[in-house]
């Protein structure tokens, strides 16, 4: 049976304007540049560590642990105010009714994805849902692979759709196809330049074949 394993940052969940605003507290707080939409998107990556150390936090100074909790108070506290991307719904609905298993695979803490997957309600269209154990996004690679021997899902017929190029290095990781949306926290150039395919918005999956 085909399966979609879903990213839920920028991918499904519209959060981009959120996190932009929410790692600019913690940049002037340290009287660092702040960023705007280009430069985010052509900065983020993961682990999230390396991606701090390239925008100017010195580990040095203080430890990762400090400015990764300062992050995540801030997001937690109000993540429950982002929206859906556009269509996402109409997209999930869809491969619910073509028969497909569906999934997510997230780099968020496995409380905070189910209680905003509730608070979006679309938690029941997913059959598992994967988090990560603690807040310092490490990668999703492990995790993947435990879920996929969890959940009994057939790699040959997966699709991990995602925003980064690191959903791409998962699926690739975990042997399974990749469609990256151009919508969330990478800018297109960088999906691109993973040779992955590459879709501007989530409705565009509709008339993809999976």
């Amino acid at each position: 049976m085909q399966s979609i394993i879903w990213d839920w940052n920028g991918t499904l969940l519209n959060d981009l304007d959120f996190c932009i605003s929410t790692i600019n507290v913690l940049l002037k707080k340290r009287q660092l540049n702040l960023l705007d939409h280009y430069s985010y998107k052509e900065v983020f990556s993961f682990p999230v560590k390396d991606c701090y150390e390239s925008i100017g936090f010195d580990f040095s100074k203080e430890d990762f642990s400090v400015s990764a909790q300062e992050y995540m108070d801030i997001y937690n506290a109000g993540v429950s105010n982002c929206k859906l991307h556009s269509g996402a719904t109409d997209v999930l609905e869809h491969f619910r009714n073509m028969g497909f298993r569906q999934f997510v695979l997230s780099a968020m803490q496995q409380d905070m994805l189910e209680y905003t997957l509730k608070h979006q309600n679309i938690f029941d269209y997913f059959e598992g849902i994967a988090g990560l154990n603690d807040h310092y996004a490490a990668s999703k690679i492990e995790r993947g692979k435990q879920f996929i021997s969890e959940m009994n899902i057939d790699k040959a017929q997966a699709t991990i759709i995602g925003d980064t190029n690191h959903d791409f290095e998962v699926a690739q990781q975990l042997e399974v196809d990749c469609i990256l949306v151009a919508d969330g926290h990478q800018s297109k150039e960088r999906l691109e330049a993973t040779g992955a395919k590459v879709i501007d918005e989530l409705q565009q999956l509709i008339t993809l074949p999976l």
